[in-house]
């Protein structure tokens, strides 16, 4: 291969791979009986029997994202208007309450040398979603991460979402939502990049729907 055939090869994907902390199953299940007993829930009964372990398979699930290969191209047009994913789903577990929180991520950037698969926006949403967290932590993540491997020019994530630790107990506010938001590069620095992308996060309602 000559070298400038090199130079036009396609980059080597990033494969993603999530850290594996062995998640004991067998245990949870035990743990989830004992929890329920000691809760005052009988496990006995036919119909709640097997709730341990759909408990502990469920929870394991919510907190377990998948593997992914990070698919870049070479941004050959030169493209550099804003390219935002909308109304991505957000699924969570509040780390305070172990409570699900639930919502849509709006996620977008402005491009530098290299574009990125549409669909790796919401593999790196749930990357950092699948696994105990506060909503403002999850929104950082998502924006610094993209900002460190894509390298783009500015980078705005918005989320929001319901959380059932503040609409199923204490307050018990049902319907309220939580917005939080990160810009980096242009999308905070530059007072146009910056009022584009929030107007266009701002036409999307709670979990996908669109005002107008």
């Amino acid at each position: 291969m000559t070298a400038t055939a090199r130079s036009l090869a396609p980059p080597t994907p990033l494969r993603v791979v999530p850290p594996a902390d062995g998640a004991d199953l067998a245990a949870a299940e035990r743990a989830a009986a004992a929890f329920l007993t000691a809760l005052g829930v009988a496990t006995d009964a036919p119909a709640t029997a097997d709730t341990p372990r759909r408990m502990a398979h469920a929870y394991a699930e919510m907190l377990s994202p998948r593997s992914f290969d990070l698919t870049t191209f070479a941004n050959d047009e030169g493209y550099d208007e804003l390219v935002l994913a909308r109304d991505i789903p957000v699924h969570s577990v509040c780390e305070h309450h172990m409570l699900p929180f639930a919502g849509v991520a709006h996620v977008g950037y402005l491009p530098g040398e290299r574009i990125l698969g549409l669909s790796k926006l919401a593999r790196v949403v749930e990357l950092f979603a699948r696994r105990p967290q506060v909503q403002e932590r999850l929104t950082t993540q998502v924006a610094g991460w993209l900002q460190t491997h894509l390298q783009p020019r500015g980078v705005g994530v918005v989320i929001e979402a319901e959380h059932m630790c503040m609409t199923l107990r204490g307050v018990r506010a049902g319907g309220t939502s939580t917005i939080t938001s990160a810009l980096l590069g242009c999308l905070r620095e530059d007072p146009r990049s910056r009022a584009e992308f929030l107007a266009l996060t701002a036409t999307s309602t709670p979990y996908g729907g669109r005002h107008g």
